[in-house]
């Protein structure tokens, strides 16, 4: 509960891309353990049933040359000694190729399950598991139970597999009293193999569910409050509040230009109610005259105060105004209202007295 609540509340809502990301970073992954362990006793098995044949014809060889050399074993330190060393030397030849088995089995198996991930994030020391009062809550914790009855189902099904077998093969262990070494070999390799097989048989049921388990488990943990969607939305996207008040200054800013610019204007074409538009043509740089500053209300008010400050002429124009204010601000007025700006200009030009060339198209 304290978790919850100082995350921001129950976690409810589905993990994003950035939180399984950061989780996958962390080398935290729903990988089963289960499944490793399936997967290779599977593979032992199937070399098991193929390499067997060799392997206890080996081992037979191996026993026999031990029973014949028997009367020459003296029991001295050099006798143990070579002794030691062959029968290492041997039995490391015979399980070598089980021993890379099982190591590429387990690489390859990881794999499968979570993909390519190099991380050594969890190598880091932590020094907050160290906390006795933490330690002792993840001892009681529902995983730690799970992992568990989990362990103790295994055993007691892999124990009950292996007794079942060698019960039932009982009574023909007993009559391997009077049969030679080989069959003796053959009858273990047999019955192990037997045994195996179940074994894999049962591992691959709990592989399946614990699989299943391990998913929704790291699903579960996974999960965001919806503080948590907030806080991530704000992290990729930026806080609202000061993406706001960024396009404010913007804002404020290009205002500011905008407004520096109207003391070069010929005209401010406006609506008597809330709109002005200020107008500026020069023959010798222009095709045709260009909106430099435009705005409503509080902002037409400001546009029509600093033309009155430097003398510019504010001709009222309802129509002309509306149609202007669409146009965006620096573009040319648009060419069907060419004729009507004209006669603007000239009239305004005919009030300062000027006379400008206004041959334009």
């Amino acid at each position: 509960m304290a978790e919850e609540s100082s995350s921001g509340g129950e976690k409810t809502e589905e993990p994003s891309a950035k939180r399984r990301n950061d989780f996958r970073k962390k080398g935290q992954v729903a990988q089963s353990k289960e499944v490793q362990t399936a997967i290779l006793f599977t593979i032992v098995l199937l070399l098991w049933i193929f390499y067997m044949p060799s392997f206890w014809s080996g081992l037979s060889d191996l026993l026999s040359a031990l029973w014949r050399n028997t009367e020459s074993f003296g029991g001295t330190p050099s006798d143990v000694q070579h002794l030691s060393f062959f029968l290492v030397k041997e039995m490391t030849m015979l399980l070598l190729p089980l021993f890379i088995l099982v190591m590429i089995v387990g690489f390859f198996s990881s794999i499968f399950q979570i993909g390519w991930l190099f991380t050594t994030k969890p190598l880091t020391p932590d020094f907050s598991k160290l906390d006795p009062i933490k330690g002792f809550g993840r001892m009681f914790s529902m995983k730690s139970l799970v992992d568990m009855v989990k362990s103790t189902i295994k055993v007691i099904l892999i124990g009950w597999i292996a007794y079942a077998t060698i019960y039932s093969h009982f009574e023909e262990a007993l009559m391997l009293i009077d049969t030679s070494v080989p069959e003796t070999i053959l009858f273990l390799g047999r019955t192990a193999t037997l045994i195996l097989a179940k074994v894999c048989a049962i591992l691959i049921f709990i592989a399946a569910i614990d699989f299943a388990y391990t998913r929704y488990e790291m699903e579960e943990k996974m999960k965001m409050t919806k503080q948590e969607v907030k806080e991530e939305f704000k992290e990729m996207e930026g806080d609202p509040y000061i993406k706001s008040q960024i396009r404010r200054i913007q804002q404020e800013m290009a205002r500011k230009r905008m407004m520096a610019e109207v003391p070069e204007a010929d005209v401010v074409i406006t609506n008597p109610t809330h709109l002005s538009i200020a107008i500026k043509y020069d023959t010798a740089t222009m095709d045709a005259p260009v909106i430099i500053a435009k705005g409503a209300d509080h902002v037409a008010m400001k546009i029509r105060e600093i033309a009155r400050e430097n003398e510019i002429p504010l001709i009222e124009n309802p129509p002309v105004a509306r149609l202007l204010h669409s146009v965006d601000l620096g573009a040319v007025i648009p060419e069907e209202m060419f004729k009507a700006v004209a006669e603007i200009l000239a009239h305004v030009y005919s009030l300062k007295g000027k006379a400008k060339d206004r041959q334009w198209n």
